[in-house]
Parts: structure tokens; C-alpha cells; sequence
């Protein structure tokens, strides 16, 4: 009881929350969870989360492939809630796993429901360099065709190759017309700017409440409000004040405050702007 009680106290003491039906604080504006991996929670059960996730004031979420050994995990998914949608794509590090077979599999896929709102996650990671560089590009690049052809939002992961991410989406500037979002925003500005300037979204997450997360936070004070997705990423990098927890979309809330103080905006016209966002980029009504 000691982690629950934690939690809503905590929970509780944020602006943006008040009573909700079932005496569970809840946001008093919607939220849209964008990205994170539902099948990777380890230590919170399913229907826990999404209970949870509801009584928290979440609308939205939107759970994240990386692999083909996860899409159809994360159909099952799509499946266990209207409230959960899905995306379809190979990380970097499995980008050595992609081919042409995989792509028909997508593309065969994504005729058959409307739960799969989006290409991802795509992109280049050099830091691990898990598949080759070259692997990885290719992946990048046929994904961010793929994308093109579907008339799809793309999500990016960029680690350490900002030169390469930019140089890549330079050459898809008018095909990709649904655009993308570099979640889990941890790069240098020079890609943040490019970013913008190209129409995409940069996703913020729990890493910008760490404390030496100053980076991020440069990142987010030059983004727009109508710029701006908010992320859990969970299981991974749960936000100040639970690091150490296994992180889940019901932490949401304590990133949406966070980044309305940070921005200075009152979270009545911040928080529903981002919500609508979501909404847009993800093409859902």
C-alpha cells in the first residue's frame, strides 16, 4: 500500500488534478498519451493500467511497435480498449531485421484496421548501433516511404546521428504531408530547429523533469505550444518524483504539469491545445 498511497498523494497535490468519480485524483483537462510500449510492462497489469490510465483523466494511448516480433502484440492491444491505438514499424535496433517482406506485411496490415494510426518506431540510433549504420538508414529511409505512399504519420528515434536524421527527412520534405514527431526528445537544438521548421512535433517525456535534462528543456522552451506531444515512453524514464518505478501512461499527469510550469502557461489553454495535437498528428477523432 506504501507505493499506492505514494503515488496519489503525490498525484494529488497537482494543480492540474481534482477529485474525479471514484475519489482517484483526475486531470481537470484530457489527456493523450502518444508513445508508449504497453506489452513491455513487467510489474503493472493490464487492466490495471488502462483503469487506471482512465480515472487519471488519460483519453488516448498510443502503443508503440518496434519490432515484427511485436506487431502482432501490439494489435492485441489496439484490441483490448478503444481508448488504445497502435503503430507499425521497426526500431533502429532491429533495423537489420527489415525488408520487403516486412514492409508488405505492414502494408497488408494496415488495410485491415483503423486502430494503426502511424509508421514507427523509425529512425537511427548510433549510440547503441545495435544494426549496422548503414542497416539503419536503409530501414529509415524505406519506412519514411512507406509513410509516404500510406499518407501516415511517422514516429522518429533519433540517438546521436542529428546529421543524418536531418539529411534523410530533408529528402522526404514533401512527400512525408503527415509529417512526424521526434519522440523522447533528447537532441541538440540544431535538430530541434530543423523539426519545426519542417512541420514536425518533438515529444517530451519524463526525461525533461530529470534534473540535469537541460537540453530537453532548451528544446522545449523554443517549441510551440501547437508543436508540443507529451509521453511516458513507459516503461521506460518514469518522471521526478517516482524514478525507480517501472513507468506506466498513469504517470502522464506529473509530465503534463511539469511542462505547463515550465512554460510558463496556464494549463487550461496549454494542456488542451496539446490534447488537440495528439489528435491531429494521429489523424483521430
Amino acid at each position: 500500500m506504501g507505493k499506492k498511497r505514494d503515488y496519489f498523494e503525490t498525484l494529488g497535490k497537482l494543480e492540474i488534478m481534482e477529485e474525479g468519480e471514484n475519489k482517484t485524483p483526475s486531470s481537470k483537462y484530457p489527456l493523450f498519451e502518444t508513445h508508449c510500449h504497453l506489452d513491455y510492462l513487467k510489474e503493472n497489469e493490464l487492466n490495471k493500467v488502462i483503469h487506471l490510465s482512465k480515472d487519471v483523466g488519460i483519453k488516448k494511448i498510443v502503443t508503440i511497435s518496434v519490432s515484427p516480433s511485436n506487431f502482432k502484440d501490439v494489435h492485441k492491444l489496439c484490441q483490448t480498449d478503444d481508448m488504445i491505438y497502435g503503430t507499425q514499424g521497426v526500431h533502429p535496433h532491429e533495423a537489420k531485421d527489415w525488408n520487403q517482406s516486412i514492409c508488405q506485411e505492414v502494408k497488408k496490415d494496415l488495410s485491415n484496421t483503423d486502430k494503426i494510426v502511424a509508421i514507427g518506431e523509425i529512425g537511427l540510433d548510433y549510440y547503441y548501433n545495435h544494426s549496422s549504420q548503414t542497416d539503419q538508414r536503409t530501414a529509415f529511409e524505406e519506412q519514411l516511404q512507406l509513410a509516404s505512399e500510406l499518407d501516415l504519420p511517422v514516429v522518429i528515434h533519433s540517438r546521436d546521428a542529428e546529421d543524418d536524421t536531418i539529411a534523410i527527412l530533408k529528402n522526404f520534405s514533401s512527400s512525408l504531408k503527415k509529417k512526424g514527431v521526434i519522440h523522447s526528445f533528447t537532441s541538440k537544438l540544431a535538430l530541434a530547429k530543423f523539426a519545426l521548421s519542417e512541420g514536425l512535433f518533438l515529444g517530451f517525456n519524463g526525461i525533461v523533469t530529470f534534473k540535469n535534462a537541460h537540453d530537453v528543456r532548451e528544446a522545449l522552451e523554443i517549441c510551440p505550444t501547437d508543436r508540443i506531444l507529451i509521453e511516458t515512453d513507459s516503461p521506460f524514464l518514469t518522471p521526478t518524483p517516482h524514478r525507480g518505478k517501472e513507468n506506466t501512461p498513469f504517470y502522464l499527469p506529473f509530465i503534463a504539469q511539469y511542462i505547463s510550469d515550465f512554460k510558463k502557461e496556464k494549463p487550461e489553454i496549454l494542456l488542451p491545445k496539446v490534447y488537440q495535437n495528439s489528435l491531429k498528428f494521429f489523424q483521430i477523432d
